[in-house]
């Protein structure tokens, strides 16, 4: 398991899909459901994507895909707008598709829009998601017509798991979305992605993502790349920025935190379970990452439930 598996193994398409949606212009989508992460594929036509972090509308047309990091919300307009006038824009929520398809219209005028939303929690995604930017467009250079055509088809059909399907497919797109962003030139990957492909690094980031909870020691990861333990600090440092065993404390308490939010097991449990050999020597780690103690941590996420 490499980082990025890491990251995106708790972003999911979770039933909450918005669907089809049909603009003609002067017509607009504001999306205001506050998920962390928006997909929008045109299925035919094109349209600009508005944020208010972005100096200017992104174009999207079919055969691109786009996310758009939340919660704040965006606008999906037909045309190249910053101001709408009232009645021209359309709220969506989750759980409305907002689709509509106006009578007497052209169907070659009309944009035709697939979106899905993700609603993800935790600090592990949120590591991935700090590193997109507001919006982001990626051509389709694997030519994805034909899941495009089938998406399309998954929304009329009526059969049972349509949803599942749906999700399924959307979760693929958005990785291959972001996976291909981060290889663009222009795009500002994080440090541990290009990092992976280095033949030194790459292998000790699989390794800590893989097993966190191992006595990992400086000694032990140069052994996982075949290098000495001076060679590896100086590699893993100018490439991902910071020392390997810093990124490794600073991974495990990401884990942490999660696992004290998601879970009734005990602090020494997760310190075992993360490779520390006494909670005390755990929550020393926990308190100087995230500046409060474990069971502090658990309480204020415990809290925030429940005022959700």
């Amino acid at each position: 398991m490499d980082p990025f598996d890491s990251l995106l193994r708790g972003v999911h398409a979770d039933g909450a899909a918005f669907g089809r949606s049909v603009l003609t212009p002067p017509g607009a989508l504001r999306f205001t459901d506050g998920a962390p992460l928006t997909l929008c594929v045109p299925m035919r036509g094109e349209g600009w994507i508005s944020h208010p972090e972005s100096d200017k509308p992104s174009l999207v047309r079919v055969g691109e895909a786009a996310t758009v990091r939340g919660p704040a919300p965006f606008v999906f307009s037909a045309e190249p707008r910053s101001s709408f006038e009232p009645g021209e824009l359309r709220d969506v929520r989750r759980g409305h598709t907002g689709t509509s398809d106006p009578a007497g219209t052209d169907p070659t005028d009309r944009l035709v829009l697939l979106v899905g939303v993700y609603h993800v929690r935790g600090l592990v995604p949120q590591r991935l998601l700090s590193a997109l930017p507001p919006v982001l467009v990626v051509p389709d250079e694997q030519d994805c017509a034909p899941l495009r055509d089938y998406l399309d088809a998954q929304l009329d059909a009526g059969r049972p798991g349509r949803q599942v399907v749906l999700d399924r497919l959307l979760d693929w797109l958005l990785v291959c979305t972001v996976r291909d962003w981060f290889d663009r030139p222009e795009a500002e990957a994080p440090g541990w992605y290009r990092a992976l492909g280095d033949d030194t690094v790459g292998p000790v980031l699989r390794a800590m993502h893989e097993a966190p909870g191992r006595p990992w020691t400086l000694a032990s990861l140069a052994a996982q790349a075949g290098v000495s333990r001076s060679t590896l600090a100086e590699r893993f440092t100018a490439l991902v920025g910071e020392p390997p065993l810093t990124y490794l404390t600073d991974w495990r308490m990401t884990l942490a935190a999660d696992l004290l939010a998601e879970s009734t097991v005990t602090v020494a449990a997760v310190a075992r379970h993360l490779g520390y050999a006494d909670a005390f020597g755990f929550s020393t780690a926990f308190k100087r990452v995230h500046g409060m103690s474990p069971s502090a941590a658990r309480r204020r996420s415990s809290s925030g439930r429940k005022t959700n």
